[in-house]
């Protein structure tokens, strides 16, 4: 069967969404199971959930399935319904988003991989299915407020940036492969402390938790579906949420507020901000923090180049791409997230107030 996908042009899409007046719920859901033929199931599922009009970005792989999604709440019984008749998906527990705006995917995409979560592990003796304890949200609370618990945060810098749990050790690092030699340094010498792990939705501290246990790390716990649970629990238990500020999300909306709390900081002007925006030239869409000001002074752009370039017309910019290797060395898309420019002070170079 052929790969099955959409490729009605994204603008046209967004357009569509935008026009609905059916009401959607965003999603997420995971499982670490053997799945034998990952190609086929990927175009069971593509051709089911299209049929149900959903849309997301799911990825399929031997060891699992990881899928966040838009799924119209006409349909959500069906869906469900249809997703448990696969016995190695009975039961899956959903985590639905806090801000109740299902408008969070406007395609569906679904992909095989090696893996639903690269973790660059090659230790054949590694069992990702031994994980640590779940936590709900009254646990993590718990183990929280004694002083000698160590908190992990296992997601990227940039979504703690905006928004963390207290006094977690957030390591600087651009992708889940990047954290867990990282984290394993940290916490190099204290294989007998209690270690606490939370991510956005449960699928990285989950094999995290399991690669802690495997270097040798005694009490291990990770926060059974992450800070989307995590937000759900709090609100309907009346708890303190000790999660302050956005809690990242990887879809349309780019993040969901749990608190009020502002812990970070416009990358140009400085001021409190924690909205997160990708740079409008088509050629860098490096994802940084601008506040509404610097958003209205910059167009939507991350520095003067990019906005000389974004305001040409389209053809012009096209041809600016045309014949260069995509993030290769002629390529104008210099700022991208890995290189983490310091942006005001590329603002202040160029005698821009804002």
């Amino acid at each position: 069967m052929a790969n099955l996908s959409n490729r009605i042009d994204k603008k046209i899409l967004k357009q569509r969404l935008k026009d609905e007046i059916i009401s959607r719920k965003t999603i997420s859901f995971y499982r670490y199971v053997k799945i034998e033929n990952p190609d086929d199931l990927r175009n069971e599922l593509f051709i089911k959930w299209t049929e149900l009009n959903c849309f997301g970005r799911v990825y399929i792989a031997n060891e699992g399935i990881n899928a966040q999604m838009s799924v119209p709440t006409e349909n959500w019984e069906t869906f469900v319904n249809e997703l448990y008749k696969y016995t190695i998906f009975l039961d899956v527990p959903f985590k639905i988003a806090v801000d109740g705006n299902g408008k969070s995917f406007y395609k569906l995409i679904i992909k095989v991989k090696t893996k639903i979560v690269a973790d660059g592990i090659t230790d054949s003796n590694f069992d990702a299915s031994n994980t640590g304890k779940y936590l709900n949200a009254i646990e993590f609370n718990n183990a929280i407020s004694d002083k000698n618990t160590i908190v992990i945060d296992m997601r990227n810098h940039y979504e703690s940036e905006v928004g963390k749990f207290e006094n977690a050790f957030c390591p600087d690092a651009d992708t889940f492969r990047e954290e867990l030699p990282i984290v394993v340094e940290h916490l190099k010498g204290k294989e007998d402390k209690k270690v606490i792990m939370y991510c956005t939705g449960g699928i990285r501290c989950e094999k995290a938790s399991a690669y802690l246990k495997h270097k040798g790390f005694k009490d291990v716990g990770h926060l059974k579906g992450g800070i989307i649970q995590y937000a759900k629990e709090v609100k309907e238990q009346n708890l303190e949420s000790k999660f302050k500020g956005i809690n990242f999300v990887f879809d349309e909306r780019i993040g969901e507020r749990i608190t009020n709390d502002v812990i970070s900081n416009c990358h140009q002007c400085g001021n409190p901000c924690d909205s997160h925006t990708n740079c409008k030239n088509d050629d860098c869409h490096l994802l940084f923090i601008q506040c509404e000001k610097c958003s209205e002074k910059m167009q939507g752009c991350c520095t003067p180049e990019c906005m000389n370039i974004a305001s040409l017309p389209i053809e012009e910019q096209r041809l600016l791409r045309k014949g260069r290797v995509k993030n290769g060395p002629e390529c104008l898309a210099v700022y991208k997230s890995r290189l983490r420019p310091n942006l005001a002070e590329i603002i202040k170079k160029n005698n821009l107030s804002l």
